[in-house]
């Protein structure tokens, strides 16, 4: 290739890579990396928001029974995980697919509807389900609500014990790696959020006490979900 006719094709090149890409051929895409993923001394609340995501969706995954890749997959694309705990809620008691459902609310913009059209028997639901989404409430209450129920059944919680830390503003996230490490260590739930919340330790801080390593909190959830335990 002689010089000029390099320099033209580099040239070229160039311009091409700097023509702009339509926005529409570019899907949505939330980041959910996270920079810090283990216990660090120094900064022991730093992987805290870590601990918290991988702990829901390996309950979220051990409940459901599905590869907890998706789950994150779905988050990625922007889907929220209160529409995800509600859309496998109903998928699980209706026959439908959760991806339907999920493109149901986007089209309908109400759960409520959604439940009404896949024709889930009001039993099914489960009663804090079922209540919730006659209330008309929030994508957010509808979540708890589902999270509740699986709390419940799963028995990481009584329901006094669940009504105390909710009433505490505990969100699902604190609840399931609280309910994790309370079975660890033997500890009431409770305590335990309390002390993170007022700052006195951290997630990665109690994850560390109850000799958990991050790697294995998925098997280690699993393990609970499975467990007939009693409270």
């Amino acid at each position: 290739m002689h010089h000029h006719t390099r320099n033209r094709y580099y040239l070229v090149l160039a311009a091409l890579l700097c023509l702009p890409v339509p926005a529409t051929a570019m899907p949505t895409i939330t980041c959910h990396c996270f920079t810090d993923r283990s216990y660090d001394a120094a900064r022991p609340a730093a992987a805290d928001p870590y601990f918290l995501a991988t702990t829901q969706n390996s309950f979220f995954a051990a409940a459901f029974r599905v590869d907890k890749k998706s789950i994150v997959i779905n988050k990625q694309k922007g889907v929220s995980a209160d529409d995800l705990w509600v859309a496998y809620w109903l998928a699980a008691r209706s026959g439908a697919n959760p991806e339907s459902l999920l493109n149901e609310r986007t089209t309908t913009g109400s759960w409520r509807q959604v439940a009404t059209s896949a024709a889930v028997p009001v039993k099914s639901l489960g009663v804090r389900v079922a209540d919730t989404l006659k209330s008309n409430a929030t994508d957010q209450r509808l979540a708890e609500a589902v999270v509740d129920e699986l709390l419940l059944r799963f028995r990481f919680y009584g329901a006094p014990e669940l009504a105390d830390l909710r009433r505490a503003s505990a969100g699902n996230q604190e609840l399931i790696l609280a309910g994790l490490v309370a079975a660890k260590t033997r500890q009431p739930a409770t305590q335990l959020y309390r002390s993170v919340r007022g700052g006195k330790t951290s997630w990665g801080a109690l994850l560390q006490q109850a000799k958990i390593d991050p790697a294995e909190i998925q098997a280690e959830v699993m393990a609970l979900v499975r467990s007939p335990r009693t409270k």
